[in-house]
């Protein structure tokens, strides 16, 4: 067993530490293993990951002067765990805020960057007279959507399309001009299969509870004004990220990690329940082994871990195979600033669909954080792909950089080419939370819960952002250090 034996010390206190295996070691993971580690450092964790990189899709490249983030390139502070992860591990005063001079963002109009009406946040709009004065939408979309106020709740009895849930309320134009790309550029997901429950459900909430979200936007406005004029708390801006990029997340979770306990480059290519109870894992790579643990956390994505325990149980098998997942590209691209005409007075910008472009969403990687580009130069992000435009993903690398560039010169100005490329393909990356995703999940978590000591995390689950991962890794360390019958020191 190598690594898994008991040290002399252990045998001669005359107990076994308990076992735990994590398999995958992107931030689910890894924040999986650390959570186990915090809760009893004793625990013997090992965490397997098949490539040779931890991280994930959180991979961050330097070249050339510019910070390159290949996946995600930072996280939402309206929910803690990332920020609280971030303060456990002594990295929260490397984080930086959104520069607060560009917080905003554009929609593509008629082949032109518009900017998004203030206080229209994915389809809750605060602030009316913004939507009023907007050359995004005509007479007759902002008369509908106004309407909005009048329209009475849906049934509640089933789940929902985000199209048809933002159709319903506010109409087709603010649908397909507005809410579409916003939704797009977050999940990469067709919103006509989206649900709203799964992905969204304070929109539904705010329905329910409101009768309209116009009403309820306002409403939650005015007391957020409140609260801040009343709170002398720290505030943060909404989305943070650290100053070297995510990776020196990923780095530092790592680094809090008993030695030993991470195993790059062995892929679990088995997984047997033991009769007696525990786990038999398979793992392949330079030095094939086979190792026994008491407990085990499967933090893959979900087809991955549909093959995985497909001898375990075929039925819980079947069921994770059934959460889809869409194809994305992000295309980095320098220029120099004197090669693009538009002011880059924002964050980025998204796509309608309708706009009929190859593109889903631009992002201003230098404007929004500093250290990203060198100083007479600027960073952009491009996505192509998601569940709308998948085949784009299979272009070429070369194919692929010049979709990017024509697009990026039609929309921004930019002339020549760009002074340094560099492309990331997520081939397959997204999870789609199709309409019924929330009862799929249920069925899946109640299937898993009868194996004993295994946990299921990850993006496919309860939330695809980094917050999410992080939270859905440490709730299954926690439950399976409960199991275990670990005791939880009353600080943690």
């Amino acid at each position: 067993m190598g690594d898994f034996a008991l040290t002399a010390a252990q045998q001669k206190a005359g107990r076994e530490r308990p076992r735990i295996a994590v398999i995958g070691g992107g931030i689910t993971g890894l924040a999986a293993a650390h959570r186990l580690v915090e809760l009893d450092p004793s625990l013997d964790v090992t965490l397997f990951e098949a490539g040779s990189c931890l991280g994930g899709v959180l991979q961050t490249v330097r070249n050339e002067g510019f910070l390159v983030e290949c996946g995600a390139d930072n996280f939402i502070t309206n929910v803690p765990w990332a920020l609280d992860l971030c303060r456990r591990i002594g990295i929260e005063d490397q984080l930086l805020e959104t520069d607060s001079r560009w917080r905003r963002a554009f929609v593509v109009h008629k082949g032109r960057l518009r900017k998004i009406p203030d206080g229209f946040l994915i389809m809750a709009p605060s602030r009316i007279w913004p939507v009023l004065t907007t050359p995004v939408l005509s007479l007759r979309g902002k008369l509908r959507l106004v309407r909005e106020c009048f329209v009475p709740p849906g049934s509640t009895e089933s789940d929902e399309s985000f199209a048809s849930f933002a159709t319903r309320r506010f109409g087709h134009e603010t649908y397909q001009r507005l809410i579409q790309p916003l939704v797009g550029g977050i999940y990469t997901a067709d919103p006509e299969k989206l649900s709203v429950q799964a992905t969204m459900p304070r929109f539904a909430k705010m329905e329910r509870d409101h009768g309209s979200l116009i009403r309820a936007s306002w409403r939650q406005a005015a007391a957020r004004r409140q609260a801040d004029q009343s709170s002398s708390g720290a505030r943060y801006s909404m989305f943070m990220t650290p100053r070297n990029g995510l990776s020196s997340l990923v780095e530092a979770v790592a680094a809090r990690l008993p030695k030993g306990a991470l195993r790059v480059n062995s892929p679990v290519e088995r997984i047997v329940r033991k009769p007696g109870g525990g786990w038999a894992l398979s793992i392949a790579g330079p030095f094939p082994q086979s190792c026994e643990v008491d407990a085990l956390i499967v933090a893959t994505p979900a087809y991955r871990a549909a093959d995985l325990l497909a001898d375990v149980d075929s039925e819980l098998s079947s069921q994770l195979g059934q959460i889809s997942h869409a194809d994305c590209a992000v295309i980095s691209l320098g220029y120099r600033r004197d090669q693009i005409a538009h002011q880059l007075d924002g964050f980025g910008f998204v796509v309608p669909h309708i706009e009929g472009r190859k593109i889903l969403s631009g992002s201003f990687s230098s404007v929004k954080y500093p250290g990203r580009a060198p100083d007479d130069c600027v960073l952009v992000r491009v996505f192509i792909g998601g569940a709308c435009q998948s085949e784009l993903v299979k272009l070429g690398e070369s194919q692929l950089v010049a979709t990017a560039t024509q697009e990026l010169g039609q929309l921004l100005g930019i002339r020549d080419q760009p002074v340094f490329q560099h492309v990331s393909r997520w081939s397959p990356a997204m999870p789609q939370y199709h309409v019924g995703h929330c009862e799929l999940i249920g069925r899946i978590e109640s299937r898993a819960s009868a194996l004993p000591h295994l946990g299921l995390a990850g993006n496919a689950y309860h939330g695809v952002g980094i917050p999410h991962c992080i939270h859905s890794g440490e709730q299954v360390a926690e439950r399976i250090a409960a199991e275990l019958n670990v005791k939880v020191p009353s600080s943690s």
